[in-house]
């Protein structure tokens, strides 16, 4: 399961659950509330009309004839009283309230309803308890087994000379309050799917922002590649943009880059070492041959031959160390510094001028042609480049032979007239330490020149073409700028 659909899972859970018992609870609590807080109001009511009854039954009018005492007909007068009152947009239309009186021994001396009058209440919750001084209240079903035809009972002690001399009772039916519960049931059940789809779409945003920016670490760190071939030499990749996370996230992503720098810079010393120590067996093994052999009696003519290899290793060795120095001080850096126009013909110019001794020692004629661009490049990096191609070139061409230096635009090409290079190794051409065997069957170079030429050209933004012209091989230099 990926860790988008596992976020989100683990998020609807979450919100799932607590929606459910919130709501639960709330739904719960709707009509429980709206009941007490209309028992409240009915208390008040109660104990209100019982101080009014008061006087009617101290003077005894309501056990002679209730139906002709004022308490009785202000009562009756009030159920037929029209109303039409808008309650939160709700219109009522009748007057709910039943009232009844018992005496001290809960018989019933007045019923608004007339449906009780005369029988004994005395065993009703309501009037027994209030009797004995104590708060009395009672909800009764009409229809048994149907919670919407249950009718709240509240009494109140109607005091005469300070003793209990009756109880009054205020009844309402709780099917006149059952709209406002469903109104506010409804609300409160809209308001909870609302809440629950807003924190589904808050889920969905933070699993997204989350995953996208996982997704960036992970493409950062798949993409970040060091000098992981280091038998071929690979040139390390240049070092990408740290992700912009916010947090935790960027914590992480700043210790994945100075790790990354750390691992690259231990595999960059890691591959120099082991591909050093692989060019310099070759030579230290002919010096130790020779020099052991100088210590023995030797003709003058042995002796001058061994003296003579002696120094051609060292200074392949001492080639092999500058080139890797001039190739590690670039591989450490990430840009060219060129600010002001540099011409590349002198640049050519000059490359050819460092060379040129060499050149008419192995009978090799340079020529340059064309004039070429002006550009914000490195001079020295540049003369550096084609200098590099013109002493691989002057390795493979013959003698007599001329190498031409071709200038057009930002472009230059240096062609020899050599045996070329086997088609296997053109793409392996510019990795570090890789050589191809020279006319004369020996490996003499350190297989280090197009590496620098190679990583020039990574400096520059350019890039290097090479391929067979049969004869000769024909390296191409494109600034592209």
């Amino acid at each position: 399961m990926r860790l988008g659909i596992r976020l989100l899972f683990a998020f609807f859970l979450i919100n799932g659950i607590a929606a459910f018992f919130v709501l639960r609870v709330f739904m719960a609590e709707i009509k429980p509330s709206v009941r007490e807080v209309m028992e409240d109001m009915m208390v008040d009511t109660a104990n209100l009309l019982a101080e009014v009854a008061s006087d009617d039954l101290a003077s005894g009018q309501l056990a002679r004839d209730a139906s002709q005492s004022r308490f009785a007909q202000r009562v009756r007068h009030y159920a037929t009283r029209p109303i039409d009152a808008g309650i939160w947009g709700f219109s009522k239309q009748s007057l709910d309230f039943r009232v009844y009186v018992t005496d001290h021994q809960g018989r019933v001396l007045f019923d608004s309803e007339n449906q009780a009058v005369g029988a004994d209440y005395s065993q009703w919750r309501d009037v027994a308890r209030t009797l004995r001084g104590e708060y009395g209240a009672r909800s009764t079903r009409e229809v048994a087994g149907d919670d919407t035809s249950g009718v709240m009972h509240v009494a109140a002690p109607i005091y005469v000379d300070e003793r209990i001399a009756g109880v009054l009772t205020v009844a309402k039916p709780t099917r006149t309050v059952q709209r406002f519960i469903d109104r506010a049931e409804r609300k409160v059940f809209m308001g909870g799917l609302l809440l629950l789809a807003l924190s589904a779409a808050v889920g969905v945003g933070v699993t997204l922002w989350m995953v996208w920016n996982v997704r960036r670490l992970r493409d950062y760190a798949l993409s970040v590649q060091g000098p992981a071939d280091s038998e071929h030499g690979t040139l390390p990749a240049q070092p990408l943009a740290v992700p912009q996370v916010p947090g935790e996230l960027g914590d992480l992503a700043r210790a994945m880059d100075r790790m990354r720098v750390r691992l690259e810079g231990r595999d960059y010393i890691e591959g120099y070492v082991r591909a050093l120590t692989h060019e310099l067996k070759s030579p230290v093994a002919a010096i130790r041959g020779a020099g052991e052999l100088l210590q023995d009696e030797l003709p003058a003519a042995d002796r001058a031959e061994f003296a003579t290899q002696v120094v051609q290793q060292s200074e392949r060795l001492q080639r092999l160390i500058d080139r890797l120095l001039e190739l590690s001080k670039l591989e450490q850096r990430q840009h060219a510094e060129g600010n002001a126009p540099v011409a590349l013909h002198d640049c050519a110019a000059a490359a050819i001028a460092h060379t040129q001794g060499r050149a008419a020692q192995r009978g090799v004629a340079l020529v340059l042609s064309g004039q070429g661009h002006s550009g914000p490049w490195e001079a020295e990096l540049i003369t550096l480049a084609i200098g590099n191609l013109l002493d691989n070139a002057i390795d493979f061409a013959p003698a007599g032979s001329t190498v031409r230096v071709e200038l057009d635009g930002a472009t230059v090409a240096v062609q020899d007239a050599g045996p070329g290079v086997p088609d296997y190794a053109l793409p392996r051409l510019g990795e570090r330490f890789f050589t191809t065997a020279r006319p004369g069957g020996e490996r003499s170079g350190s297989g280090l020149g197009l590496a620098i030429v190679q990583r020039v050209m990574v400096l520059h933004g350019g890039h290097m073409q090479v391929r067979n012209t049969a004869p000769g091989l024909r390296v191409t230099l494109n600034l592209g700028r």
